[in-house]
């Protein structure tokens, strides 16, 4: 294993490399970018000139092709070359912003940190504001620590809780499922209570069976998410507690999330409305926990925009971090989208502004 981490980091160190010296070679050739963006410019112009006699169409098809480029150009600067496959890159089916974005007319306040609109089927990103900076995630950290559940454990494996993941290690205030040392339930019933009642409990439950202890499970969590070119992230807990040095961005999760919507048991979680668990105690005694969503649309306490479904998401809250939303949402045409909130300065203005996102996928 060792060996292995050994080889891993030689290539990572021979691609970072190899990208600096690409960039190298571009910051050294600026003079005859300038010259090939004179002769864009001027393409651009007998562009507008040739729509003008009728033309539309191939200026149109410029656009497309202009914008693919671009995205292109974006990933290949700020990912690492183990994202691409043969000359494309194994990525293009995803949306790429690289600076702030509005193509709905967003209707929403500034007291957000973050805040994105990616349409999946189309791979666009129709709004983002700051996506690109680091902050501090919260319990949608919890949506990682899902996917690695999915991808490495057995939903119906039974997992006893351990010291450190009963309720009882947690601050008071905290978001738990009330779980206690000795209980007995499926991988399965933590899922529930991981993404439904964002149990930090369940999260750290979750992180001891599949990988022995939260530390090894979190050096997993973050391996995949450089695998899924969330190269803003670093995680240092399963569950989003506050640490100086646990981050993502709106971006990264978009990229974590747009993952975890592709696995059918992901979907089937944060479809569900309420979820009743049979915990079997350390005496033998078997007790019932009811989970509820908590995000205020699956509750039915705010609506969404007229036409627009929200299918599901996972919140996240601490005083560092604010108020934070992801979700999946689909428009009156059943078009799905993901939307995302980060750093709302309250409740109220979170909701204003994923509303505001909603609004926009009937754009």
């Amino acid at each position: 294993m060792s060996s292995y981490r050994e080889e891993e980091a030689q290539k990572r160190r021979e691609r970072i490399e190899k990208n600096r010296q690409k960039r190298s070679r571009r910051h050294g050739n600026k003079k005859n970018q300038k010259k090939n963006h004179k002769r864009q410019i001027a393409a651009g112009i007998c562009l507008v000139l040739i729509a003008a006699a009728g033309g539309g169409v191939y200026a149109v098809s410029m656009q497309h092709a202009q914008k693919n480029a671009e995205m292109v150009s974006y990933e290949k600067e700020n990912y690492s070359g183990s994202v691409f496959s043969t000359d494309g890159l194994a990525a293009t089916n995803l949306c790429v912003a690289s600076e702030n974005t509005d193509e709905i007319q967003y209707s929403g306040t500034t007291n957000v940190h973050a805040a994105g609109l990616f349409d999946i089927n189309g791979a666009n990103v129709l709004y983002s504001n700051q996506i690109h900076d680091r902050l501090y995630p919260a319990s949608t950290t919890k949506i990682l620590t899902a996917l690695l559940a999915l991808e490495k454990g057995n939903l119906s494996d039974v997992v006893t809780v351990g010291e450190n993941a009963a309720a009882s290690s947690f601050p008071a205030d905290a978001s738990l499922c009330g779980l206690q040392e000795g209980d007995q339930l499926t991988l399965g019933d933590l899922l529930y209570g991981l993404l439904l009642s964002s149990g930090n409990d369940a999260a750290t439950a979750i992180a001891e069976h599949i990988s022995g202890s939260e530390e090894a499970f979190v050096e997993e969590m973050n391996a995949r998410a450089k695998e899924l070119m969330a190269v803003n992230t670093h995680f240092t807990n399963p569950h989003g507690l506050h640490d100086d040095n646990h981050y993502t961005t709106a971006y990264d999760l978009y990229l974590i999330f747009n993952t975890c919507i592709q696995n059918e048991e992901f979907m089937k979680v944060i479809e569900t409305e309420s979820y009743t668990a049979s915990i079997k105690e350390a005496d033998g005694s078997v007790r019932t926990e009811e989970w509820k969503p908590t995000n205020y649309y699956a509750r039915g306490i705010v609506n969404a925009p007229d036409g627009v479904t929200v299918v599901g998401g996972k919140t996240g809250t601490t005083g560092e971090a604010g108020y934070c939303l992801i979700l999946l949402d689909r428009n009156s045409a059943d078009h799905p989208y993901i939307s995302i909130v980060m750093g709302a300065g309250s409740r109220d203005i979170l909701y204003q502004n994923m509303n505001a996102l909603l609004e926009g996928t009937q754009n």
